[in-house]
């Protein structure tokens, strides 16, 4: 359990030392809800409309920002193969580095949610289920983001590799979670989607460790 606690201390570590943690992601986020309104318009019924579903869809591309280096850096300087030899099963550690990812800058993203789905004009009764989505959402794609971070390992820009496969991967928690937002704005019943959503981040929790230890045994063998 020390261990774990070490390895979890190391990496929002280095998420903040490196890039400097939520900050990239947060102010993109924030940027998306600023420009949305220059782009489409001021009018307060359109962006009403489409509050929720832009700051999901802002939550999602905002995740891939941190992405890249989740595995690259332990790949080039070597780290990775310590791990690799530790008695912590590796789908442990994949595990424990996702968790850090999320507590490094999905959570903070989950938090900017409600303010920025309320600043494009939604309304405030909508702002815990959109903290909720995006907590649930958060999660989703920190795994299944740490498994296109981790079949892209030793690629030439990883970066957009990594985007390339786990964009596809995003589009069912967007769906869900949007959905369940446009229901829940409309008076229409909205746990379904939720609920939808929690079983495809559960369901990322609990296989995309196996995916990102696999992967990261191939890239190092």
């Amino acid at each position: 359990m020390s261990r774990l606690r070490a390895l979890l201390s190391r990496e929002v570590a280095l998420a903040w030392g490196r890039g400097g943690g939520p900050l990239v992601a947060v102010g993109f986020y924030a940027g998306v809800a600023t420009f949305l309104p220059l782009a489409i318009g001021p009018e307060p019924e359109r962006l009403a409309a489409i509050a929720p579903g832009a700051a999901w869809v802002a939550l999602a591309l905002a995740s891939l920002l941190s992405l890249e280096r989740l595995f690259e850096r332990d790949y080039e300087d070597g780290a990775l193969d310590l791990l690799l030899l530790s008695p912590t099963p590796l789908e442990l550690t994949c595990f424990v580095k996702c968790l850090g990812q999320w507590l490094a800058t999905g959570a903070p993203l989950a938090l900017a949610a409600p303010i920025a789905a309320i600043g494009l004009g939604a309304d405030p009764s909508m702002a815990p289920l959109v903290f909720a989505c995006a907590l649930l959402g958060g999660i989703a794609f920190a795994f299944v983001g740490g498994i296109g971070a981790a079949l892209s390992l030793g690629a030439r820009r990883g970066g957009l590799l990594t985007a390339v496969i786990v964009l596809p991967l995003f589009v069912p928690p967007v769906i869900f979670g949007g959905g369940a937002l446009d229901a829940f704005a409309s008076g229409l019943t909205w746990t379904s989607g939720f609920a939808l959503l929690g079983a495809y981040a559960a369901a990322a929790v609990a296989f995309g460790p196996i995916a990102m230890a696999a992967a990261c045994r191939n890239a190092l063998s």
